[in-house]
């Protein structure tokens, strides 16, 4: 029986992934005078963006350019960032419906309380799992188990969406069924080369598993 429903953040439940380029590209552009694609961040996610800049900055200011990360993360998110109507209303059907939901990202906390703060959604999740939370981030289930537990669901009770291979990864390693989503504007894997349970274009799609009561069974 499902019992909770497990969300990545960056590109899962909000667009966020261009502040998130925003904010890298001032920080590597600033301190290393490198200019990064889109790409070429993104091919550095599974650390927290603390844990990105630690290993790929060359510049011995790794403090003040996690400053500048964050400063500029917060600068333009209300620009670059929108409220998504579909997926608050998702979020809210699901807790009406009594399923317990949570976040798995590997986002550190501190920029993840900015979005939720901004979105209005910092009250919605009965767990919240960070990058700061985990020795191992994706694609290691580490913060899968962790989720699992506070939420008191066993893996075969519950549901992991994301829409990057690492999402995929550690779902399938926590054995929970997963879902690979396309349903933001931005998101990190356009071909999911470790193939999800389901792969789903919209939310309406995911609604409309939920009224046929599907299984969600591996």
């Amino acid at each position: 029986m499902l019992k909770a429903i497990i969300f990545d953040f960056d590109g899962t439940l909000a667009n966020t992934l261009p502040v998130c380029d925003a904010a890298f590209q001032k920080v590597f552009k600033t301190f290393d005078q490198r200019d990064l694609t889109s790409a070429e961040i993104r091919a550095m996610f599974g650390p927290s963006e603390t844990g990105i800049i630690r290993q790929n900055l060359k510049h011995r200011d790794q403090e003040k350019a996690i400053d500048l990360y964050y400063s500029t993360y917060m600068e333009h998110h209300a620009d670059l960032v929108k409220e998504s109507g579909e997926i608050s209303s998702l979020l809210l059907h699901l807790k009406n419906q009594g399923l317990k939901i949570g976040i798995v990202t590997g986002k550190a906390r501190r920029s993840l309380d900015i979005s939720l703060q901004a979105l209005r959604m910092e009250a919605l999740f009965d767990a919240i799992i960070t990058g700061d939370d985990v020795d191992k981030p994706k694609p290691h289930p580490e913060g899968l188990h962790k989720a699992l537990h506070l939420l008191n669901a066993a893996s075969d009770e519950a549901v992991f969406i994301g829409d990057s291979d690492a999402d995929i990864e550690a779902g399938q390693k926590a054995n929970v069924y997963t879902i690979g989503v396309h349903w933001l504007p931005d998101f990190q894997t356009a071909m999911f080369s470790i193939e999800p349970d389901a792969v789903l274009k919209s939310v309406a799609e995911f609604l409309g598993l939920l009224e046929r009561g599907a299984s969600f069974e591996r």
